[in-house]
Formats: structure tokens, sequence, C-alpha cells
């Protein structure tokens, strides 16, 4: 009994020492230059259906399939697995250790005396291992605390590793509809074109027109044949990508509604007063790796204090003849008291490594905030842009076929020349295939929205 009093009054003693942890307490920067960032990372409640408000059926079969498939996402998710594991492991090295172990030895001239010549030696040791590395300065307890900084940091990596994979599907199905609709709209052309080319033809049979205006309208003709081949290029990689996306190999992706670019029914709008700095993913994974590197400091100041472990063994030892009472009981208790002294210089160099680990993360954190404040103000100020130019860019081909349709009626009945039609015809195809180029930009700088305000955006 009096034994158990010791036992208990060393372990409150130990715990009351333990109680003391070296290093700087982490306190997450909430506020960079004049800008507020907020202190917790929150991942959007649109993040998993942001895209839905495009109300289109193929998107949004393409999305739920690549969350489901995509290795690189499922690397992720394995990865928080993996660090929340080592996370766990650090902390357990706060608790004693044990093992039960049973053992057999055998040995012969055990000394170097005559008297134990040819003499064979035989034990048994069974019973249960102790140790216990008593963290005096908090040395385990920072490693605990980088480690699950590391681990959250996993978590929103895999939190990004979402958001980038639905940006990727959206802006590829972009690349895939535009790249349909601008083969629509060749094909649109290519029979205007040989409508043209059937008034030029009727009037040289006629005698009204010639061979160099036959000419040129077919150099209009072959011209929006060229470009044919490059539309579907871009068709082909625009697939190509979807399916290593959805995980797919070549000639599986199937896409088989009418070609056409998704549309919102409303504006993008952002709600006044939000901090939307909270749903970057990426700046939180800054503001985590700044976490740990705070506390590696923690973890490389302990060392210029002592440490103390415990070793020790309770059960028997006994000779050949297995016998496990009282008599062979066996016990020790081995602390142990190391300090660095002789390598402090050592010591306080990786202090100054772990400091200066830390001012890069506080600089990479403050640089990614610029970054994204950045980002989320461009990625608006592209999409209106092209909002403008895709609706001039509506009217002018709106004009330029009404035009078309004018001209050609009048060089049917003789009344313009030649050079107006073709003129004319130049003029419509070029502002189509604008416009279909523009949609396709309108609707991947809308994606960018999303995906520089971490699917936040209020619809």
């Amino acid at each position: 009994m009096r034994n158990l009093m010791k036992l208990s009054a060393i372990a409150l003693l130990v715990a009351s020492v333990s109680a003391c942890v070296v290093g700087p307490d982490y306190q997450s920067p909430t506020k960079v230059a004049d800008i507020h960032v907020g202190s917790t990372y929150q991942s959007a409640d649109k993040l998993q259906s942001w895209w839905q408000a495009f109300d289109d059926v193929a998107l949004n079969e393409l999305i739920s399939e690549a969350l489901a498939q995509n290795r690189t996402l499922a690397q992720a998710q394995a990865n928080v697995e993996r660090a929340y594991a080592v996370f766990r492991d650090a902390n357990n090295d706060l608790l004693p250790k044990g093992s039960l172990d049973a053992g057999y030895q055998a040995s012969e001239n055990a000394t170097v005396s005559s008297a134990d010549n040819e003499v064979v030696s035989r034990g048994y040791t069974t019973g249960g291992n102790l140790s216990w590395d008593l963290d005096l300065f908090g040395k385990i307890r920072r490693a605990a605390e980088a480690a699950q900084a590391n681990a959250q940091q996993a978590e929103m990596l895999w939190q990004d590793a979402q958001l980038q994979l639905i940006s990727q599907v959206a802006s590829s199905y972009g690349d895939y509809r535009g790249a349909q609709l601008r083969l629509v709209v060749a094909e649109q052309n290519l029979h205007n074109l040989e409508q043209s080319r059937g008034i030029v033809l009727a009037r040289l049979e006629a005698g009204m027109a010639s061979e160099l205006e036959l000419a040129q309208i077919d150099v209009q003709l072959h011209q929006v044949q060229a470009a044919v081949p490059g539309y579907r290029t871009a068709l082909l990689t625009a697939e190509a990508t979807l399916s290593a996306l959805l995980a797919k190999q070549p000639g599986q992706l199937k896409i088989t509604t009418a070609p056409h670019l998704p549309g919102l029914k409303q504006p993008v709008a952002l709600v006044d007063g939000e901090n939307y700095l909270r749903y970057r993913a990426d700046v939180a994974v800054a503001e985590r790796a700044l976490a740990a590197s705070t506390a590696q400091i923690g973890v490389a100041t302990a060392d210029l204090y002592p440490s103390l472990s415990v070793r020790g063994f309770l059960g028997f030892v006994s000779g050949p003849g297995l016998n496990l009472n009282g008599d062979s009981q066996s016990w020790f208790v081995a602390p142990t008291l190391s300090w660095q002294a002789a390598d402090l210089g050592s010591v306080k160099a990786r202090i100054r490594q772990a400091d200066a680990s830390t001012q890069m993360a506080l600089a990479q954190f403050e640089q990614q905030v610029f970054t994204a404040l950045n980002e989320m103000q461009l990625s608006l100020n592209s999409y209106n842009l092209s909002r403008e130019q895709q609706l001039s860019t509506e009217r002018q081909w709106q004009a330029s076929n009404k035009a078309l349709n004018i001209v050609r009626d009048r060089y049917k009945a003789g009344t313009v020349g030649f050079l107006a039609l073709l003129d004319a015809e130049r003029e419509q195809l070029r502002a189509r295939d604008q416009l279909a180029v523009l949609q396709q930009q309108s609707f991947n700088r809308l994606v960018a929205i999303y995906r520089s305000f971490g699917g936040a955006i209020a619809l």
C-alpha cells in the first residue's frame, strides 16, 4: 500500500512538471495588412451543388460520376486518412507503451572463468515490458499539434480537390459543347454558302456573273471547310479530358443530349458583408501549414532541456525448470535522464531553422490571401466583360444575318454587285463563329467565378 502511494505521488509530480510546454502558442492570423481574413475555414454549402443552377442533365451526370470515379480525388481522400493516422500515432506517444514478451536463452561458456567451461545455461523470461517518455517540456505535444495541423491541411486539400475537379469537369464540358456549337455553326455557314454559290452559278449560266465571282465564293466555302478539322480536334480534346476526369477509357464517354451551352436564369449575386476568403481552401491550407511550422518551433526548443524516460519490467525469470512462482518473480525500473548539453549549438540551429520556416509559412499565407482576393475580383470582372462582349456580338450577328438576307435577294435581282454579297457572307460567318466562341468563354468564366469563390456564390 505504501509503495502504491509513493507511485501515485511520483505520477502526480511528473504530471505537474509535464504541464510545461515550450515554444510559442499558435494564434491564427485574422488580419493581413488591412484585410480581415477570419480564422475558420468553412466548406461552402453549395460546393456540391452549385452547377445544378445550370439545369443541365448531362453536366449533372458528368460531375456526379467524376466525384465517384476520379482517381486523383480518391488519392486526396486516402491522404486524409493517412494524415489522421499519423496524428493519432503522434498523439499516442504521450501514453506509456508496453508489450508482453516471452523469451528463452541458452548459452555455453557464458564467462571467461574456467569454472564455466562447457557449462550450458538455459533460462526463460516472461512478463510485461513498459516504456514511457515523459513529456516534461511538451516536445511530444508540439509534435502531435503539428501532426494535427497537417491532417487538417490534408482534409482541406481534399475539399479543394473536389472543387477543382468539379470546375475542371464543368470547364471541359464547356469546351466540349463549344466545339460542338462551332461545328454546328460551320455546317450552317456551309449551307448558307452553298445557297449563295447556287445563286452565283445560276447567274453565271445566265451570263450575268463571271468565273471570278464563282471562284471567290468557293474561297469562302473552302475556308469554312478548312476550319472544321480544328473544331473536331477541339471536340476530341475536350472528350479526352472528360474521359480522364471520369476515369473512363477512350471511346467510353457518351454525351447524347443536343449541343448547347448552359446558362444561368438569373445573374450572379454576392452577399453583402460576406467574407468569401473563409471558403478558400488554399488560404486555409496555407494557414494550417503556418500552424504546423509554429508547433515545430516547440519541438526543436524542447531539446534545450533534459528529457526523462522510464523503462520497466514485471514478470518471471527462471531456469530450465520453468517454475513460475514467487521465487522466480522479477521486476526492474530504470529511469533515464538525458540532456544534449554537449550539442546545444545544433539544437539552437534547429530552433532557428524552425523559426525561419515559420516566417516562410507566414509569408506564404499572406501571399495566398492577396492572390485569392485578386483571383476573385478578376473572375467577376472577366465574366462581366465577357457577357457584355457576348451581348454585343449577338446583336452584331443578328444585324449581319439580316444584312446578308437583304444583299442576297438584291444580288439575285441584280441590283447589287457580287462584292457586296461576298462581304455580307464574310461578316455573317465571322459574327456567328465569334458568338459561339464568346458563349463558350462566358460559360467557362462563370465556372471560374465559382472556383475562385470556393463554390460559395449565391444564385
